[in-house]
């Protein structure tokens, strides 16, 4: 009977594993976006942040003239602790301070251009690290047990984080992706429109050629006569 107790309360203790791990993947705090910047305007977003913990910012321009942009990371106090000045892509990561981050990319150089912008946020450290001990209340007298309940909360949070980050590369992937095909389309219409343009340009000088030849044999045939 003490034994069957025993498995009762491992059996809970793992559900509750179970279901704080997915919930706990299900909120994951990563994102990423995709959006329009139109021609000299700037765009701001802020994240909230808290004290030792860890943010990383990887941005690219998808579509645009130049594929550049202008980009700047502000900390809460007001000092811009990384910026870059029109690049196509970029990586910042910052040990953060309690409060509001402000990140902004600025594109009032282009009068004319709107840029499409991915940037992907990877935060880490923003959890309180409480749930994850809740599950010790239920166990009690598992001394016996080979394989420990801290065994199995590091396998799933090491299948956590190899989860998470194949989605960031596959984001990333999606990113580069979209970038080369918006390249090579506007490298596809540029050889269209310059060979447009050649062609109209030889048929032009082809018939001033034959009109030029034609008035000299004229020429001629009037001086004989």
């Amino acid at each position: 009977m003490r034994w069957s107790m025993q498995v009762l309360r491992v059996c809970v203790a793992c559900l509750s594993l179970s279901v704080s791990a997915i919930s706990a993947f299900s909120q994951s705090l990563d994102g990423d976006f995709t959006f329009a910047l139109p021609a000299a305007r700037k765009e701001c977003f802020f994240q909230t942040m808290k004290k030792d913990a860890s943010l990383e910012i990887e941005y690219q321009v998808l579509d645009g003239a130049s594929l550049d942009v202008d980009f700047y990371l502000q900390s809460p106090s007001g000092h811009v602790i990384a910026s870059d000045y029109r690049k196509s892509d970029g990586v910042h990561a910052v040990e953060t301070e309690k409060g509001d981050y402000m990140f902004c990319f600025d594109n009032t150089f282009s009068a004319v251009s709107e840029k499409v912008i991915f940037f992907e946020l990877i935060l880490d450290n923003m959890g309180d690290g409480e749930e994850s001990e809740d599950w010790k209340a239920y166990v009690q007298g598992t001394d016996l047990l080979d394989m420990k309940l801290e065994d199995i909360m590091d396998t799933i949070n090491s299948v956590k984080s190899r989860l998470g980050k194949s989605l960031q590369i596959q984001a990333l992937l999606r990113a580069f992706e979209a970038r080369d095909r918006n390249l090579q389309e506007s490298n596809y219409e540029r050889v269209n429109l310059w060979s447009c343009t050649n062609l109209v340009v030889m048929v032009i000088v082809s018939g001033v050629q034959v009109y030029l030849l034609r008035s000299f044999f004229d020429n001629k045939r009037k001086t004989c006569t």
